[in-house]
């Protein structure tokens, strides 16, 4: 067996572990036992594996090497809780996807996902500011619908400001009622 294989694997299985105790905490009990299993799907294991790095996403030296990432468009379609799954044709313009408003409780997944990411990719180097560090980095406005962003960046930033069990609180007993 590839050495890859069972680092990758460990990689899924370690940031789903740390998704599913978030998602537990505040209440969305399905979202944490059902979040990327799709990861597990052939078109994403296998890309997983190649491109495995242990410090980022594979899905970004797929990229580099083929020019996009198939796993990455496989998952997104798949997945609720990312905002590139909420795009559709617009009834005002016809033909231009456009950002839908994301539910909330994708969204609160969508910033568990973040926090396990960053610790599952920056280990003991992890802080409560690199989720948002990242989404100013990376999330561009126009891909996400205001509202959406607008959530997503006040909730990243209260992360930032006041760690993530006060976050999670939050989440809990107040965006999500």
């Amino acid at each position: 067996m590839n050495f890859s294989f069972f680092k990758h694997l460990h990689t899924i299985n370690r940031h789903r572990r740390l998704v599913r105790r978030g998602c537990f905490k505040i209440g969305l009990y399905y979202q944490g036992l059902t979040h990327d299993l799709s990861k597990y799907s052939k078109d994403e294991f296998m890309a997983g594996i190649k491109y495995f790095q242990g410090f980022r996403s594979p899905n970004v030296a797929q990229r580099r090497d083929v020019g996009y990432s198939e796993a990455w468009m496989h998952h997104k379609g798949r997945n609720k809780h990312h905002f590139e799954y909420w795009t559709d044709y617009s009834e005002k313009t016809l033909n231009h996807l456009e950002p839908m408003p994301m539910p909330r409780k994708y969204v609160a997944e969508m910033i568990i996902d973040r926090i396990a990411a960053c610790k599952v990719y920056k280990g003991e180097n992890y802080k409560d500011s690199d989720a948002l560090e990242y989404f100013h980095t990376r999330d561009r406005k126009e891909y996400i619908h205001e509202e959406t962003y607008k959530d997503l960046e006040d909730i990243l930033t209260l992360l930032s400001q006041v760690g993530e069990k006060e976050t999670l609180l939050y989440l809990k007993n107040i965006y999500l009622k």
